[in-house]
């Protein structure tokens, strides 16, 4: 009998109390970023496919291969109607992201997506990769998929703010993750990070949501002072930045080293 266990090392640790952090992944259309994300310290990679142009095929072999280090592969979609999270999470995803989720009702359709019944209407398959493509009866793989998949939703405008107690609530969520840019331009504040008004927003988001057993997410302020306090508040799923960042980051601080030498001579 092939075995029909599997695992979400992320959600495990969250659920245990700690911290996760992740990379976004937006340039990067390779398997390699995984490892890559692996080695830099990250527990799982955030694969945007609301902004960025990615093909199913790239994300999935980039997610199987994550499978293959030990970290966990997340898809950001489009949208709780984005057609494709049965396809991504048939072929190594192991969590959706939804954006711009701004009631209760967005919410479990985004559970519905994501879960197979009698939690929601997600399609049996067969042959997944999460199990090394063994011939797992059925009878096993959707109760055991169904507690491994990951379902975050994020709240990106002041309506989701208003709903977050009802968005908490909703049973099969997992993280509820704030986007601090789009929550930002939606207040009129694009770019204020730091803004008090907003951190009062975002404390408060942080506080329902861990006061619901939800786990609470932070993305989008990349200032590492801030990402600290958002942790001690309460954030235990944090995005630390874009693989283009990191490059531009390091690139950057070589070029200007060099440069700087040059110029001395």
């Amino acid at each position: 009998m092939a075995d029909a266990t599997v695992s979400n090392p992320l959600k495990a640790m969250m659920q245990a109390g700690k911290v996760a952090l992740g990379m976004n992944v937006r340039l990067a259309r390779s398997g390699d970023i995984a490892r890559i994300a692996k080695t830099t310290g990250h527990d799982f990679i955030f694969i945007d496919g609301q902004h960025a142009i990615f093909t199913v095929e790239t994300i999935a072999h980039i997610a199987q291969a994550a499978l293959g280090c030990g970290i966990t592969p997340l898809v950001r979609v489009r949208s709780v109607d984005d057609q494709d999270v049965q396809v991504l999470l048939d072929n190594g995803v192991m969590g959706i992201v939804y954006p711009d989720v701004n009631t209760a009702a967005e919410a479990r359709r985004a559970v519905g997506r994501a879960k197979f019944p009698p939690i929601g209407k997600r399609s049996v398959a067969g042959g997944y990769p999460m199990f090394d493509f063994a011939p797992v009866p059925v009878r096993q793989t959707v109760p055991a998929l169904n507690a491994a998949t990951l379902v975050v939703c994020m709240i990106e405008t002041p309506e989701g703010v208003r709903n977050i107690e009802e968005i908490a609530k909703v049973d099969g969520v997992d993280v509820i993750h704030i986007g601090a840019n789009d929550l930002l331009t939606a207040m009129g504040k694009p770019g204020e990070f730091g803004d008090p008004e907003a951190a009062k927003v975002i404390d408060r988001v942080i506080s329902v949501v861990a006061a619901n057993g939800k786990i609470p997410g932070m993305g989008g302020d990349r200032h590492i002072p801030r990402q600290i306090e958002y942790i001690k508040k309460g954030a235990r799923f944090l995005t630390t930045n874009s693989e283009i960042a990191f490059i531009l980051a390091e690139a950057t601080r070589v070029t200007t080293e060099l440069r700087r030498a040059l110029a001395d001579k």
